[in-house]
């Protein structure tokens, strides 16, 4: 993957030319371990819930340059953030979902998302999160008119 001595540098060059789904699977790669693990199979739970989500890399800046991994579907519907720590699946639309306010443990004073943060050893729960994606992806059918 790396084409000199500079590897990071290098390997971020590399993932900017791929797709954003080869992008996410080297984003995985890179963090590796228990944080690799878990994005994969919180990405394996978003898609699953949703046949037509679509799969994105934004925000890339100098201290991110891969960028956050983030699914829409008629707009954002989540994102994860990986951190020292923990990884945060965020939802951009969770102060919205009022019946489903107790499974976010994160984020609560946001006046627009909501996360789910995990840390080592935790498992997603698939059940949990198929349901705050179908509302996230009904909320911005919604705002579409769809």
């Amino acid at each position: 993957m790396d084409c000199c001595e500079c590897s990071t540098r290098c390997t971020i060059e590399y993932i900017k030319e791929k797709s954003a789904a080869q992008q996410i699977d080297d984003i995985i790669a890179l963090y590796g371990g228990w944080k690799g693990e878990l994005l994969a199979r919180i990405r394996a739970i978003i898609l699953a819930a949703d046949p037509d989500m679509i799969e994105e890399i934004k925000w890339k800046m100098r201290t991110r340059p891969e960028g956050l991994p983030v699914w829409s579907n008629n707009g954002i519907v989540c994102m994860t953030e990986t951190f020292k720590d923990n990884i945060k699946l965020v939802f951009t639309k969770g102060a919205q979902m009022h019946d489903l306010q107790h499974h976010f443990n994160a984020r609560q004073n946001s006046s627009t998302d909501r996360a789910i943060e995990f840390h080592d050893g935790e498992e997603p729960n698939a059940d949990v999160i198929t349901a705050i994606v179908h509302e996230a992806v009904r909320l911005n059918m919604a705002k579409l008119g769809k």
